[in-house]
């Protein structure tokens, strides 16, 4: 999909940002019982779901509200593509996972609390569970840039900059940014600044799990994003995270799961 002579912002994020194959072993392993269908809500391209349903038997509704995004990767049999409001999909599932810290788009407890008691009731035939991903930690609202660099076909060289460009602690809300540079022995070939543009409402964790109960779920759990084990057939193995001032770094990026 990476051409030598034509880039596009969704590959590129691909590429920097998701981690589908390490993120599906753990989205299994927090369900704990061998789900099948997947509910991923602000899917993007749905690369998660694509990845979810090369397992036999299991299938994926994704669901997004830009349509250009939710078609890139085509179609798939076992993957119901919906455009639309996230409260607005019915479909029954195993698990629904919201993850690139898009449930900042629920900008209202009230939106956020509604959101959940949907996903409830899409999750109440199968007892299913819920997860998100949120940061958080010492530097949640500092300003600033994290760079990474990542090796493209070529010998070509993909500089990414998630930059905090807005942050304000009193109302909870953050303006993130991403930019793209691609270069070849140090010679730039493409740049985009402002690749991609989010204006979120930074949900803590106690948020989080507090609005998951007042909609319905039973118990709240909290996981890092990395597995605690990963076997040789790629299953992973997680446990809840205990003591959070002991566990957590300083700052940090976790999973919230909620269960029906």
């Amino acid at each position: 999909m990476l051409s030598d002579t034509e880039y596009n912002k969704h590959d590129l994020y691909e590429l920097c940002v998701q981690s589908p194959k390490d993120l599906v072993p753990l989205l299994r392993a927090i369900h704990g019982d061998n789900p099948s269908v997947l509910g991923e809500d602000f899917a993007g391209t749905a690369a998660v779901s694509h990845l979810w349903v090369e397992r036999d038997g299991c299938s994926a509704i994704a669901v997004d509200f830009d349509e250009e995004t939710l078609a890139r990767r085509g179609e798939h049999e076992r993957i119901a593509k919906h455009l639309c409001d996230v409260r607005e999909a019915s479909d029954p599932c195993d698990l629904v996972f919201v993850g690139n810290f898009s449930i900042g788009y629920l900008h209202t407890r009230a939106e956020l609390v509604e959101y959940l008691m949907h996903v409830c009731e899409r999750l109440e035939t199968s007892k299913g569970v819920f997860v998100c991903d949120t940061y958080g930690g010492d530097t949640a609202y500092t300003l600033g840039g994290v760079h990474r660099a990542h090796p493209m076909p070529g010998g070509k060289l993909c500089r990414y900059t998630w930059e905090q460009h807005a942050a304000d602690p009193t109302t909870g809300f953050v303006t993130n940014l991403i930019h793209f540079r691609v270069e070849r022995a140090g010679v730039i070939e493409f740049e985009l600044e402002d690749a991609f543009v989010y204006e979120w409402r930074l949900w803590s964790i106690p948020e989080l799990r507090d609005a998951m109960e007042d909609a319905g779920f039973c118990e709240t759990l909290v996981y890092t994003k990395l597995a605690d084990a990963v076997d040789d057939e790629g299953n992973a193995y997680v446990m809840p995270v205990d003591d959070g001032e002991e566990e957590l770094e300083e700052s940090f990026i976790v999973l919230v799961a909620g269960r029906v």
